[in-house]
């Protein structure tokens, strides 16, 4: 685990705008730089990033972050590769926490598998020189040498021992730890991948920490993935992301196939932003890797009904992770064909032109709950909705759970309301359809709002709050407030940079990077905004001493402590009054 104060000095020494511009090229725009947003298609600039904050924002598509953020996102990085990718660029080094001596172990482990995997796949690569069985079936699949040297994909010889003539130390540990080699019985070991293709597994990173193996002939498994070692965990790996990268961002879209072969060929062909799980279902991992990619996930299986099974089971996998202007969507392949002798056969554009016939996650879910049962019946629907249940409460609230739910309450003959009801959701209170709207008196969730914007700008603020004005925030409606103010005073943030990473695992994570948003083109003097920091407090003070008052005044017969208590309320309320309120700076 990296030190928190660690990361507090390393963003107070990075400049956000030299991460970003090495990626995307940003202008200057006032007292910010701004670009086409590297997150999604646009052709006027809305990606906005401020030097005095660290911090980016797209008032397009709403991505937000720090400098460690943006790795994260545009990169593919995990939090741990970000931080050290940005420690190396200005020298520093990660200190890690004290591990013990089996964490230490494992750790100098996997940097030697690397070495171990990389020499490997070395090994593979130059193997396939020397095999014209495996080259020509290569060249039989369409595959060019260039595509071949861009996967990095070698072969393995019909050889019991061949990784020996690579690996001085081939009756060595690290071979058995690197998934190359197994023992029989005896004692005596063998290489893993005999006679087949061979695809090098690659991280976000650039590692080799795996393979996968295609048999040549008509051997059996006719796939062989290497197994799970301390480098290698196939529910988070993709097949192919390291190369797609740079065509998901340009299509704004990133293809799920199934097979190795399906993205080589694919890639051959000009469709260059697919990816495949690794002999396994697609895992939520996956799913969330993917959408910090593309808006925009198309899973691709073939038309039959297994093909429709694991296309259900990527909808069931992908449920949690979406959120709104985030798609997924199901492509379903002519009967007998596949991604590779698809695109093969017909070309990227004809491929391409199947993306007309994809079918929304939300029109394949309540498709397939209503093609279940008899919905002309009671019964059938009511099984309908009882289906559905788990399925609506597994998505994040949003206007996109909305519309699902309104479209099968419709298709059950129900409410909104009533389905709603049922499956234990949440809905916000329906308006009269008559009258319009009363413009409602403001909660004290607007008064949160305010706050947070305050806050996030001006993370010292904290610091000066009085035991009296820490406590006001103890009311539940202040919570995500009272969470950030305790999170700057244990971290020491000073920037709404260094405050975004102290509350990353914080619930109210994605709630603070989206009032930052707000607040990025806000330029205001430290007098003023105290006086706006200061006129919140007096509002929050005047609305508990106001419920006081009419709880007091609301009953019969009073005694003298409460006359007095209720005179104290009455002076301090006129108090109040006559105090700067919230409000009175809107911009901020």
């Amino acid at each position: 685990m990296i030190p928190q104060s660690f990361i507090q000095d390393l963003l107070s020494r990075v400049d956000i705008v030299e991460v970003v511009d090495r990626h995307v090229k940003l202008k200057r725009a006032g007292a910010n730089y701004v670009a086409c947003c590297p997150f999604h298609s646009e052709k006027t600039p809305s990606f906005t990033v401020s030097q005095t904050k660290q911090f980016y924002h797209c008032f397009g598509c709403g991505a937000h972050g720090t400098a460690v953020g943006f790795l994260m996102e545009h990169g593919g990085m995990g939090f741990v590769e970000a931080v050290k990718d940005l420690a190396q660029s200005v020298g520093m080094k990660v200190p890690e926490a004290p591990r013990s001596e089996t964490a230490q172990r494992r750790a100098e482990q996997g940097a030697s598998l690397y070495e171990v995997l990389l020499q490997a796949a070395q090994h593979y690569r130059n193997q396939l020189k020397d095999a014209p069985q495996a080259i020509a079936y290569l060249k039989k699949r369409g595959v060019s040498g260039e595509i071949a040297k861009r996967f990095g994909i070698g072969y393995a010889p019909d050889e019991w021992q061949n990784l020996a003539a690579a690996f001085s130390d081939y009756d060595g540990p690290m071979l058995a730890t690197a998934g190359l080699v197994k023992s029989k019985e005896d004692g005596k070991r063998y290489d893993v991948f005999r006679n087949r293709i061979i695809f090098p597994i690659v991280d976000v990173r650039g590692n080799v920490i795996g393979f996968g193996g295609r048999v040549l002939g008509d051997g059996e498994p006719k796939y062989l993935n290497s197994p799970e070692t301390p480098v290698f965990e196939k529910g988070r790996e993709l097949y192919g992301l390291y190369q797609a990268r740079r065509a998901i961002r340009d299509a704004g879209r990133v293809l799920v196939v199934e097979g190795y072969m399906d993205v080589v060929a694919l890639a051959q062909s000009g469709v260059e932003y697919a990816v495949a799980t690794l002999g396994t279902a697609t895992t939520p991992l996956h799913v969330q890797k993917l959408l910090r990619q593309a808006d925009e996930i198309v899973f691709c299986f073939d038309g039959d009904q297994a093909g429709r099974r694991a296309a259900w089971r990527a909808l069931e996998t992908s449920l949690s992770q979406l959120t709104d202007g985030k798609q997924v969507k199901f492509l379903f392949l002519p009967e007998g064909e596949d991604p590779d002798t698809y695109v093969r056969k017909h070309g990227k554009d004809a491929f391409e032109g199947l993306f007309e016939r994809s079918v929304p996650l939300s029109r394949f879910l309540i498709d397939e709950l209503a093609g279940r049962v008899d919905m002309a019946t009671a019964e059938g629907r009511a099984r309908c909705v009882h289906e559905a249940k788990p399925l609506l409460r597994q998505m994040p609230a949003g206007g996109l759970r909305l519309q699902l739910a309104r479209e099968l309450a419709e298709k059950c003959r129900l409410s909104i309301e009533e389905l709603m009801q049922l499956c234990e959701l949440a809905f916000p209170p329906a308006q009269s359809r008559g009258a319009p709207a009363r413009p409602a008196r403001t909660p004290p969730t607007t008064l949160a709002r305010q706050l947070l914007r305050l806050l996030v700008a001006n993370p010292g603020f904290s610091e000066q709050l009085s035991p009296e004005r820490r406590a006001m925030l103890d009311a539940p409606e202040l919570a995500s407030v009272a969470e950030l103010v305790d999170a700057v005073k244990e971290s020491g943030a000073t920037t709404p940079a260094m405050l975004f990473e102290a509350t990353r695992e914080s619930q109210y994570a994605a709630l603070y990077q989206e009032v930052a948003g707000e607040t990025l083109s806000v330029v205001s003097d430290e007098d003023s905004t105290l006086a706006d920091f200061t006129g919140v407090f007096n509002q929050l003070e005047l609305l508990r001493i106001r419920s006081e008052y009419e709880r007091l005044t609301a009953g019969g017969v009073r005694g003298e402590p409460e006359r007095r208590r209720i005179q104290e309320l009455a002076l301090r309320l006129a108090e109040l009054k006559g105090a700067p309120s919230a409000g009175a700076r809107p911009q901020v």
